[in-house]
């Protein structure tokens, strides 16, 4: 005779099962574990053309690893020719310069006739340095802030970059610290504003200072000249040998656009990520890196090809070395890691006569005094322009005002006048500029123009041209040519949460930060200007 099934039984069973199904599906949607360590770096001149054409001569756990087993963006697109500086104001805020306040490394005082770093802050003390600097300017938070406020202050946030207007927005305003090399002394410098002064760059710069050990440091290739791609016959007879000497009065500012500058940052990451212990917190820390591929300063012609990819290979060497320290020291499976490369800086040099490129000088002294001469007779006595700064002319706004003259009046007339100039190809006024009308790509230059430390008249020079001004600072002459030329800028993103990809359409710049924001569970920097991209996973 069988005996009836108790029905709680049954109950507890099924109870039991639905239970471990709950159990399996929360398990299941769980999400994975946020990276302990987030690396930032910033490659100043990097191209997507050059990474193709030197990928046979690349190690396989450098720029190779990224190309492989990342997710590559091949065209990412500022707007319109930023330096390095705010480009990665760009990458870091994910708002433009009209936003975030960063137009450019130098801006100009126009009361002052001089120009200064946009990170001056005379408020502040240097470490290591008579310079004061802080990131009071950056108007908005960047991804470094986001990284620290998320992590409560338990997490840290360090950079290290050759310049300090770089290094300084790398960190942000909440970072731990930001060191950057003194044009001087040599010396990784930093500001009292940030309050940790990391142990191993204390022991570096007194035990081993780049003044003790520079004049004894040569750059010349890593390979044969002939081993080169795409290189010039005359070229590979003639191998370049660079080296920087006590004698040199810019022996740091050239060493800081040079190969061996990336090796000096990789030593101090490897340093960082052992000393410090990162990635062993409670929280996310993040490590910001500034890197140069632009062209080197004291190249002796302008075909400096060999230097560049030189540079390269370098500096792919020195990317496998830091990534093999995060491996050993954190893991890469705990890592999230962006490389973004920035617009590279026009080259200083112009074109041999032989060839005959068409090209001349323009010199923006005559301009000024030009504008002088013209506007005298007309107004009368007095210095009607102030100066000028990287291709914006700026006026006498006090004398303007003083004499009761309509500022856009004289612009207009300014500009008219600056057009028909030998090597002036367009000319705006800041008002055409804010009302959208300059140029082909009006709404980028709109953006990517800050109002507060803008000239009144903008100036495009003929391609081919140099442009020969001075140095208000030091008198020095500066040469640079001009090239309109757009050379796209990479970005890599490297995470075990995602998959490899290459995606070759335009991004705009500022959708990285945003991006990396939510790939990492934090917040946008609060200005973000555009939603997040979204990858595979």
């Amino acid at each position: 005779m069988r005996r009836k099934k108790d029905p709680r039984i049954t109950v507890r069973l099924v109870t039991a099962l639905i239970a471990s199904m709950v159990t399996l599906s929360v398990a299941a949607q769980a999400p994975s574990p946020r990276p302990k360590l987030v690396v930032g770096i910033v490659i100043d001149g990097l191209r997507e053309d050059y990474l193709d054409l030197l990928k046979g001569y690349f190690g396989e756990n450098g720029f190779k690893l990224l190309m492989r087993d990342g997710v590559m963006l091949d065209n990412v697109n500022y707007g319109t020719a930023l330096d390095a500086t705010a480009a990665t104001a760009m990458i870091y805020s994910g708002a433009s310069p009209s936003v975030n306040g960063i137009p450019a490394a130098f801006v100009y005082d126009a009361e002052m006739r001089r120009q200064y770093p946009i990170v001056l802050d005379p408020s502040q003390i240097g470490n290591y340095t008579d310079e004061t600097y802080s990131p009071k300017s950056i108007r908005v938070s960047t991804l470094s802030d986001e990284v620290r406020i998320d992590g409560g202050g338990i997490g840290n946030v360090y950079s290290v970059a050759p310049s300090p207007s770089q290094s300084i927005i790398l960190a942000g305003h909440a970072g731990n610290s930001a060191f950057w090399i003194n044009d001087v002394t040599g010396r990784w410098a930093t500001t009292a504003y940030y309050k940790d002064v990391p142990q191993p760059m204390q022991a570096r710069n007194f035990s081993r200072s780049l003044a003790s050990r520079l004049d004894t440091l040569t750059w010349k290739p890593s390979l044969s000249p002939e081993s080169y791609p795409d290189l010039p016959a005359y070229k590979k007879y003639y191998p370049f040998r660079h080296q920087f000497l006590r004698n040199d009065i810019d022996r740091f500012r050239n060493y800081k656009t040079s190969a061996p500058v990336n090796t000096e940052v990789t030593d101090i990451a490897a340093d960082y990520i052992k000393g410090l212990r990162l990635g062993t917190h409670d929280a996310m820390d993040m490590l910001n890196l500034g890197y140069t591929l632009a062209p080197f300063a004291a190249a002796k012609d302008a075909d400096n090809r060999i230097e560049t990819m030189d540079s390269y290979l370098k500096l792919d060497a020195d990317l496998a070395r830091l990534f093999r320290a995060i491996d050993t020291n954190v893991g890469l499976k705990n890592t999230f890691i962006m490389v973004a490369g920035t617009p590279a800086p026009p080259s200083t040099k112009r074109d041999d006569e032989r060839w005959g490129i068409p090209n001349g000088e323009f010199i923006p002294r005559r301009a000024v005094s030009l504008l002088n001469v013209y506007f005298v007779p007309k107004y009368g006595n007095g210095e009607w322009v102030s100066g000028y700064h990287n291709g914006q002319i700026f006026l006498n706004h006090k004398l303007i005002k003083d004499n009761g003259i309509d500022p856009k009046t004289i612009r207009t007339e300014a500009a008219d006048l600056l057009l028909r100039m030998s090597g002036v190809s367009r000319v705006w006024t800041i008002d055409d500029i804010e009302a959208g009308r300059a140029g082909h790509n009006a709404d980028a230059l709109k953006r990517n123009t800050q109002v507060d430390y803008a000239g009144d008249v903008f100036i495009e020079v003929t391609p081919g041209w140099e442009i020969v001004d001075q140095n208000p600072n030091n008198q020095k002459e500066v040469r640079s040519t001009v090239r309109t030329g757009f050379m796209s800028s990479p970005v890599f993103f490297l995470s075990p949460d995602l998959k490899a990809e290459r995606i070759t359409s335009e991004i705009d710049a500022r959708t990285i930060a945003p991006t990396v924001a939510r790939l990492l569970r934090i917040r946008s920097p609060n200005a973000s200007e555009l939603p997040p991209m979204r990858f595979n996973r």
